[in-house]
């Protein structure tokens, strides 16, 4: 009897240790499945420069001959580095939270893959909130402006507008959720826009080293 006990108890500990784990892996597949009714748009971009020269003051027409030595020097060089700063917004509308694990990104200048890489920290984008997800991209584009030369990169440097966009600039993001050992990934890129609304007022942010 006692036997019998003991094997129905280990019996019932197995199902709700297996209850546990479905359970839990069903809150991850639905926070997975949630990231893709969430709504992705550009909140800014900050700390532009090419060549070490902040856009900003070439787009503000205050470009002097050291910045222009700086970006003729770059090609000459042949290295012309682009660093800037992304700010993703990921807005969830569902009543349930949503979890970002990693957030795999393309940056493209001039319709030409340039740079890309993933996040490394985990957000919970929680209901009804939007969270903003940071990306600071490094690379280089002398491959770009190398056969056109410095009138190219200068014109290319005046494009950014005064909020750090450019239309010679895009970025695009595929989130995806770690559940168990498994990285399960949104089947497409999705190409994110500046935000021209309002942006919302209950904005929250959760972020959990990986």
């Amino acid at each position: 009897m006692k036997k019998i006990i003991l094997a129905s108890i280990l019996s019932l500990c197995i199902m709700l240790t297996s209850c546990s784990v479905l359970s839990g892996l069903a809150d991850q597949i639905k926070s997975i499945a949630n990231l893709a009714n969430c709504e992705y748009s550009l909140n800014s971009v900050s700390n532009v420069s090419v060549a070490g020269v902040d856009v900003k003051k070439v787009a503000g027409g205050q470009i002097g001959v050291t910045d222009v030595a700086k970006l003729a020097a770059s090609i000459i060089n042949k290295q012309i580095p682009l660093a800037m700063d992304f700010n993703v917004g990921i807005k969830n509308p569902t009543e349930t939270n949503a979890m970002l694990s990693v957030m795999d990104w393309i940056v493209n200048v001039q319709n030409t893959q340039l740079a890309q890489g993933s996040t490394t920290n985990t957000y919970k984008i929680n209901a009804g909130r939007t969270s903003t997800v940071p990306l600071s991209v490094a690379t280089d584009m002398y491959r770009i402006f190398s056969k056109d030369g410095i009138e190219s990169l200068k014109n290319f440097a005046s494009s950014f507008k005064s909020d750090g966009t450019s239309s010679k600039v895009g970025i695009k993001v595929r989130p995806s959720l770690n559940v168990g050992s498994q990285v399960l990934k949104t089947p497409n890129y999705i190409t994110i826009e500046k935000n021209i609304g309002k942006k919302a007022s209950n904005t929250s942010v959760e972020t959990k080293k990986s």
